[in-house]
């Protein structure tokens, strides 16, 4: 999270207006979110990574990293897709039975969850495009022009901002019990986990009431201000988007 900050401020798009960017990259969201084709999010896919990477100068490997994160809970989702049971061993593409049950793949079935993961992998690009080239301040300036309500831009300020509490926390205790051989085998290693949890949240809470105590001296009155640079509106940015978006939406239509 905090290379995601750091890079969101320092970056090749960090002078496009915040409206420019977002609405490229809920566009293509939607998109492929849409596509019943596995053609439209590989593309998107590309377009981000290559936005990423090549546009704001964003480093591959840390691309890689974020992109690793989601990637277990898809592969959850995918093989609970993928295969099924039943009594019924016709119709399977690949199949073993096990007592009268089979279990197994279905030809449509492995596409629908390839097709899930594909989109779901687009769209996750979608956003961490948006993440690591804009900072949170201006979203949330940009929130507060179309009108979002207070408190749903003030619950976000602050859960931005509790991530890194529970993270720095984390990291100091978990480097307290290394120093402390703490994890020199399996049985330390629940252990000190177990321990860490445990001092975690005593200390993140401890940690908020800090932060909203310094939030209440300098002068909080239930609305978090947030002061952002002013970026000249584009007019080509939007013509480009327009031209990206375009073909992706014919490409849905045509695949369908």
């Amino acid at each position: 999270m905090i290379a995601i900050d750091s890079y969101a401020y320092n970056n090749k798009l960090a002078t496009i207006h915040p409206l420019e960017k977002s609405l490229f990259a809920i566009l293509t969201m939607i998109i492929c979110l849409m596509s019943e084709t596995m053609l439209t999010p590989l593309l998107v896919l590309a377009l981000m990574s290559g936005g990423i990477i090549l546009k704001a100068g964003i480093p591959t490997r840390l691309l890689a990293k974020l992109l690793a994160i989601p990637l277990s809970f898809l592969l959850i989702s995918v093989l609970t897709i993928a295969f099924s049971l039943s009594t019924d061993p016709s119709g399977y593409w690949f199949a073993h039975t096990f007592n009268s049950i089979t279990i197994g793949i279905r030809y449509p079935d492995l596409i629908t969850a390839i097709n899930l993961f594909l989109r779901s992998l687009g769209a996750v690009s979608c956003l961490y495009f948006l993440a690591l080239t804009t900072p949170l301040t201006e979203l949330i300036t940009l929130l507060h022009k179309m009108k979002v309500p207070d408190i749903i831009t003030e619950l976000m300020v602050l859960i931005y901002r509790f991530i890194f509490v529970f993270l720095d926390t984390a990291t100091t205790i978990r480097r307290a019990q290394l120093s402390r051989s703490g994890y020199v085998s399996t049985k330390s290693s629940f252990r000190s986990m177990s321990r860490l949890f445990s001092a975690l949240l005593g200390k993140v809470f401890v940690k908020s009431q800090d932060l909203y105590n310094a939030m209440a001296a300098r002068c909080y009155t239930g609305e978090i201000k947030v002061l952002t640079k002013k970026h000249p509106v584009n007019v080509k940015n939007y013509f480009l988007i327009v031209g990206i978006e375009i073909p992706l939406v014919l490409l849905n239509l045509l695949w369908r």
